[in-house]
């Protein structure tokens, strides 16, 4: 699994249009990318994962569409990220295959362990810090939660939620897997150079 996993906001561009900063993104080195744009129609959903499949195939990254199953099938997405909301991971994996990852955003650590049980591929944690797409959940949980989560479950699990660069070594002494992050990339001026930093921050 990759160590940066970019989440999508067409919201925080500004104004930019987000296939291009997307672009600019996966020629930094991001090679991980989730189409989250929930308030979308799915025709509209439909057309932007279409693109964004041709933009991540040239780099040879992975696509994740956020929750729409039947959308990640049309376009040969690489996996699916489900949620508390979402259709059960287990019934998810049943239609889906195998072959297709299945992401899971846990808000504790008993989430965590349930998804995994549930045969989810990877979780996302969070929010560990604050962040406004994340506030609904609650307080932030911390890197000391983030921590317990780590040592609780065997598969993958990114920190999610308000993660800056600066966070990074803090965060890696929870040994997790690697941060997946929006505003971070895509409100940088030169979202290339941010996710450079990124990635030379979170090491091998």
């Amino acid at each position: 699994m990759h160590r940066l996993y970019l989440i999508t906001d067409r919201t925080q561009t500004a104004g930019r249009p987000l296939l291009a900063v997307v672009a600019q993104a996966l020629e930094g080195g991001v090679r991980m990318v989730q189409l989250r744009e929930k308030d979308l129609s799915s025709r509209d959903f439909f057309a932007l994962a279409t693109e964004l499949r041709q933009l991540t195939n040239e780099y040879n990254a992975r696509l994740i569409i956020n929750d729409r199953i039947d959308c990640a099938l049309a376009v040969r997405a690489d996996g699916v990220h489900l949620g508390v909301s979402s259709i059960p991971v287990v019934s998810a994996r049943t239609v889906l295959g195998k072959d297709f990852l299945i992401g899971y955003s846990a808000h504790s650590v008993s989430e965590a362990l349930q998804a995994e049980q549930d045969g989810a591929d990877f979780i996302t944690f969070g929010p560990v810090f604050d962040t406004p797409s994340k506030r609904q959940y609650g307080a932030p949980l911390g890197v000391d939660a983030l921590s317990d989560a780590v040592q609780a479950i065997s598969i993958p699990l990114y920190a999610l939620g308000g993660v800056k660069l600066s966070d990074i070594p803090a965060l890696l002494k929870t040994k997790c897997s690697g941060i997946a992050l929006i505003s971070a990339v895509l409100t940088a001026n030169d979202p290339r150079t941010a996710t450079k930093e990124l990635i030379t921050a979170l090491g091998k």
